[in-house]
């Protein structure tokens, strides 16, 4: 009797022990959301490795539309994203829901939304893209139609009466592809742009003044988590709240690394954590 009695106490421990375990793994699960802006992928990848590399954490990254992310930040559905642009791109997404969210701050700054050409194209000036519509082929080259560089491009198509002009949807690999096939060819094109991206860093290109100011000045890309984040997963909060780029050009460094034959953005990002490990042991603090 007194061997069942010792097995059935050890039997219980054994099933509290297990419930432990789950409830420490299940706490040990992070879902991060992001737009499938380059920019957004290798923040969102470099925060993904950091949290399972040096923290054991299991992190899972979800590519949706810009509504979609906020939506499920608000929800409490995923635990935040690094890749917020404030405050005019996703203004009106952040108003929605800012009483269901938390804003971390600035991960970067010195971003910038515009259209941009080709450096050999003549002319300076959005004002100017009607007068040159045939040399443009009647086309702006656009983005997934979701993101808030296409609300504000599509603005600007009015408040500059470009009505020779479409605005052309498609998203960012494709934007960028249209790109280079125009200037191996040596064409005039003008796309929907932004800074940080890897392609300034790849081809010789301009911003196209807006006088207007249709398309924002300059902005800061943020850091928002679902309510109750620092309550429910301190740890987690902290590195989010800590993490932040020097400057735009180290970021811009990492997204060329994506752009690299056969590139691979985790094994990227645990580059960047080798080689800047004062700076990630700064956001674990």
């Amino acid at each position: 009797m007194k061997n069942k009695k010792w097995l059935s106490i050890l039997a219980f421990l054994a099933f509290a022990l297990f419930l432990g375990n789950g409830t420490a793994l299940a706490q040990k699960k992070v879902r991060l959301a992001y737009v499938e802006w380059d920019c957004a992928a290798a923040s969102t990848t470099l925060v993904q490795a950091v949290l399972q590399e040096k923290l054991g954490y299991e992190v899972e990254i979800l590519p949706v539309a810009a509504a979609a992310m906020w939506q499920a930040i608000a929800t409490g559905n995923v635990d935040g994203m690094v890749t917020a642009w404030l405050p005019v791109t996703h203004a009106d997404y952040y108003a929605r829901v800012k009483d269901r969210v938390e804003d971390l701050g600035p991960i970067v700054g010195g971003a910038k939304l515009g259209w941009a050409v080709p450096s050999y194209v003549t002319i300076n000036s959005i004002e100017e893209i009607q007068a040159h519509a045939d040399q443009f082929k009647n086309k702006i080259i656009g983005i997934d139609p979701g993101a808030g560089l296409m609300r504000l491009s599509e603005q600007a198509m009015k408040d500059y009466k470009l009505d020779k002009m479409e605005l052309l949807e498609g998203s960012g690999a494709t934007m960028t592809a249209a790109l280079d096939t125009a200037i191996r060819r040596k064409e005039w094109v003008v796309v929907t742009a932004w800074s940080p991206h890897w392609m300034f860093g790849t081809w010789d290109l301009k911003y196209l003044d807006d006088p207007k100011g249709v398309l924002g000045g300059e902005e800061q890309i943020h850091t928002i988590v679902r309510k109750n984040l620092k309550k429910e997963m301190p740890e987690v909060y902290q590195v989010l709240k800590n993490f932040a780029w020097k400057d735009p050009g180290q970021l811009q460094r990492v997204m060329a690394w994506d752009q690299e034959p056969r590139a691979d953005r985790y094994e990227n990002a645990k580059r960047f954590i080798l080689e800047n490990e004062a700076q990630v042991n700064a956001w674990l603090k």
